[in-house]
């Protein structure tokens, strides 16, 4: 079936798009979607998992991407790294009322003179000062980036709850947003009934947030995204099938780390990039189940979703999560989905 972006729309009050989190992490709601539906907390979870099942978490942390500051020519820039390039280089979006030329330089948060090297597609090519670590420097003296549809700026409380609490290595501009639903009481109650966590890592880019711009979806082409799965993890999945029991992937993010490990035959460890585009009709090759926030619409994340579960599914329960007034996006209220057979 060839899908359009149109068959992936849907009408969202404002008002439910959630612009900060909630006082307790655990205090979301839940939506079961199958075999029916069923409104729960998220402290609900572990009544929705058995012993013996693996929970795959995305441990990133997200980096202050975010940098404001000056063109040469006194013009005002916004900076938003996509990802670092090694070294002291990055690509980043750049929002100027022209865009910078190659050779020009950037003077960000008053700190830091940013030569811009050229283009590289859609992003811009930068080398940062080598006083310290790239990440170093963007921890110092950059911002948390919250997502465009909040709107208002990082506080203090977005530095603790925009990140999820086993996130490790900074290397993403958004948070895996599944993951900010556990606290550490939820992790150890868990544990002590017996479901058992593995870990992926990747680094979630900027291009999460670009709209799809065609109507053919065929013709869509997804942002690469670096991602590494260990061999701890593919090990404790190839238990967890012997044993009879569900890889359950928290987020989407985890997800698309282990079916790009799968891709060209059984699951495996190492570091990778990449750009699966999930439409209706892909074949999972690891995920049973999938606790996922609600995504925006004609994002290629209602895509996955409607490829995981259904489509028809996926637009039931959207409506329903509408109808009770749930909360949506990065600090909104989750869904947990069993997958469907293509």
């Amino acid at each position: 079936m060839a899908w359009t972006l149109d068959d992936f729309d849907y009408l969202l009050p404002d008002e439910l798009i959630a612009q900060a989190p909630l006082d307790r992490r655990t205090d979301s709601r839940l939506l079961r979607v199958q075999p029916s539906l069923a409104d729960l907390h998220f402290a609900d979870l572990p009544s929705l998992l058995a012993p013996g099942d693996l929970l795959v978490f995305n441990d990133t942390r997200v980096m202050h991407a975010r940098l404001f500051g000056t063109k040469d020519t006194g013009g005002q820039v916004e900076v938003m790294i996509e990802r670092p390039l090694g070294g002291h280089e990055a690509l980043a979006q750049v929002r100027a009322s022209k865009s910078p030329k190659p050779g020009s330089r950037l003077h960000l948060e008053g700190a830091l003179d940013v030569e811009v090297l050229g283009r590289a597609g859609e992003f811009f090519h930068l080398r940062f000062p080598d006083t310290d670590d790239l990440v170093a420097l963007l921890e110092r003296h950059g911002r948390l980036p919250l997502p465009p549809y909040i709107e208002r700026a990082a506080g203090n409380t977005d530095e603790s709850r925009y990140q999820t609490v086993y996130a490790r290595d900074p290397g993403s501009v958004a948070a895996p947003t599944a993951g900010l639903h556990f606290d550490e009481a939820l992790l150890a109650r868990l544990a002590g009934l017996g479901i058992n966590s593995a870990f992926v890592t990747l680094n979630v880019g900027a291009g999460t947030f670009q709209p799809v711009r065609v109507h053919d979806l065929s013709e869509h082409q997804m942002h690469t995204e670096a991602y590494f799965v260990p061999e701890a993890t593919v090990d404790a999945i190839a238990a967890t099938r012997a044993a009879g029991r569900r890889v359950v992937c928290v987020g989407t993010t985890s997800m698309r780390a282990l079916e790009s490990a799968a891709r060209s035959g059984p699951l495996r460890a190492g570091k990778a990039e990449s750009d699966l585009f999930i439409l209706p009709g892909y074949d999972f090759q690891v995920a049973d189940a999938l606790i996922t926030n609600f995504h925006l619409p004609k994002s290629t994340l209602l895509m996955l979703v409607s490829a995981f579960s259904g489509m028809d599914t996926i637009r039931h329960a959207y409506a329903h999560a509408i109808e009770q007034r749930y909360r949506f996006f990065s600090y909104g209220d989750a869904m947990f989905l069993t997958r469907t057979a293509p």
